[in-house]
């Protein structure tokens, strides 16, 4: 019954959806409407605000394009490859591959929220090598699966939180860091690991669809484009007919395990001298390093990083679109205001759920977490100060953990309807075939539903 009736949400939003980009500009309009009408920001504010913005991400959109084409780059090996073969091997019907696809990407998500591009490799090579799977459905659960990410090592909110000198210790909304014990260490957030983990996996087979005809990897692939030659084949292709230097440099594989071996040594010095500190950088040089050793050839690594790079359309340019609308956000005094409205209506038992309202709303404009808890954090924090009134100081500590945390995982759950982030999962996912946000969202709205009614109680009574 719940297939049939995501398959009708789907088919809903198939008719009603549009792609990424055009929700973007609708958005852009949106918020520029809604800052007008409910902000005292003139229109010439607004519109250097959306200017301002359109430049903010690009260090961020330049970290997501690397860390697609690094893992692809990995994926295209021929180690990876027969790995992923003798797994394959061993998965034997589309439900066994849904299931996998969701735990490991959870798992995976845990390490880093880019590490959903891994997902997304694994997902679209056993596509390619078992039969009966829904493609578009594969796709939502590889962005279903990413959700966890909020519960892990890099969930930004925590981590800004317990760093030195943050802005909000900076403008005086907090006077010291709060330990991710109160928050990546709680009881709250195991409970919403495991349900990504072990419910998350239950809700996708019930909703998963029965009918795969026609939307199988090799039914949507494009016809024309023929079967791809190996990386080995591509490279032994472009030798000359006699000896040359610049094939045997091309070609030196020494040269290149060289440098690759200097990077395994900065990288052991890394975590040697910061501990197990993960971020962007570091996992984009792992990629890198790791696609060197494995490609083994200068040659053999640019062509795996040429194929890599040949779907990131998306990124490149809807990132800024996305980035101009929290330029609106932030210049006009929206997202405080909305932020205001619900901290008005907020108790002592309702804080949590009016936090977690707050965090899946605003994500819609501002689909970032860190950039989100700019905008909406100080006014949310100062909730938390006029509730706990009178109460310890340890107690206010772990209410603003409590709330910041519902934030981000307001935000992370509404990332499911939101299409921004799938711009990482399409590159790898979506190449060679036509498909759009429309394909996928409708059938992550179960899902949806389902874990919004979970968090909102989980929320509310699992102590932290």
């Amino acid at each position: 019954m719940l297939n049939k009736l995501g398959q009708k949400f789907t088919d809903g939003f198939i008719k009603y959806m549009p792609s990424a980009y055009v929700f973007a500009l609708l958005l852009t309009i949106l918020m520029a409407v809604l800052a007008l009408i409910f902000t005292e920001s003139t229109p010439l504010t607004i519109l250097e605000g959306w200017y301002d913005g359109f430049w903010s991400l690009l260090s961020f959109g330049m970290q997501i394009v690397l860390i697609i084409i690094t893992a692809y780059c990995i994926a295209q090996s021929a180690l990876l490859e027969k790995g992923i073969d003798k797994l394959s091997k061993l998965v034997q019907s589309p439900s066994q591959v849904y299931i996998i696809v969701v735990i490991a990407g959870g798992l995976f998500s845990m390490v880093s929220f880019g590490m959903i591009v891994m997902t997304a490799i694994l997902a679209r090579e056993l596509a390619s090598r078992v039969k009966g799977i829904n493609y578009p459905f594969l796709i939502a659960c590889v962005y279903f699966s990413g959700g966890s990410w909020v519960c892990g090592l890099s969930s930004s909110i925590p981590l800004l939180l317990n760093t030195e000198n943050n802005f909000l210790i900076e403008s005086g909304v907090l006077e010291s860091t709060i330990s991710t014990g109160y928050s990546l260490g709680s009881l709250l957030n195991l409970f919403i690991f495991l349900m990504y983990i072990l419910i998350g996996p239950l809700i996708i087979l019930l909703v998963a669809p029965k009918q795969f005809k026609g939307k199988e990897l090799k039914d949507l692939l494009d016809t024309g484009a023929g079967s791809e030659q190996t990386i080995k084949a591509e490279a032994q292709s472009y030798q000359l007919p006699f000896r040359a230097v610049s094939d045997l440099l091309n070609n030196a594989g020494w040269l290149q395990i060289a440098v690759g071996l200097l990077g395994v040594i900065y990288i052991v010095h890394h975590f040697i001298t910061k501990g197990f500190d993960l971020n962007f950088n570091i996992i984009i040089f792992i990629f890198l390093v790791l696609g060197m050793l494995l490609h083994v050839t200068p040659l053999r690594f640019s062509i795996a990083m040429k194929r890599a790079s040949s779907n990131i359309s998306g990124i490149l340019f809807q990132y800024p679109f996305y980035a101009g609308i929290m330029g609106i956000m932030l210049a006009s005094g929206l997202g405080a205001e909305i932020s205001k409205l619900l901290v008005s209506i907020a108790t002592t038992d309702s804080y949590p759920f009016i936090s977690f309202i707050t965090g899946a709303v605003v994500n819609f404009a501002i689909p970032s977490a860190g950039g989100e808890f700019a905008v909406v954090g100080p006014s949310i924090i100062k909730m938390v100060e006029v509730l706990g009134a009178g109460l310890s100081q340890t107690e206010v500590t772990a209410m603003t953990a409590r709330a910041s945390m519902s934030i981000a995982y307001g935000e992370s759950l509404s990332n499911l309807l939101q299409p921004f982030f799938l711009l990482m999962v399409f590159p790898v996912m979506g190449k060679g075939i036509k498909i759009q946000a429309r394909d996928v969202v409708g059938y992550l709205f179960i899902p949806f539903v389902v874990f919004f009614i979970i968090e909102a109680i989980l929320l509310t009574y699992v102590p932290l």
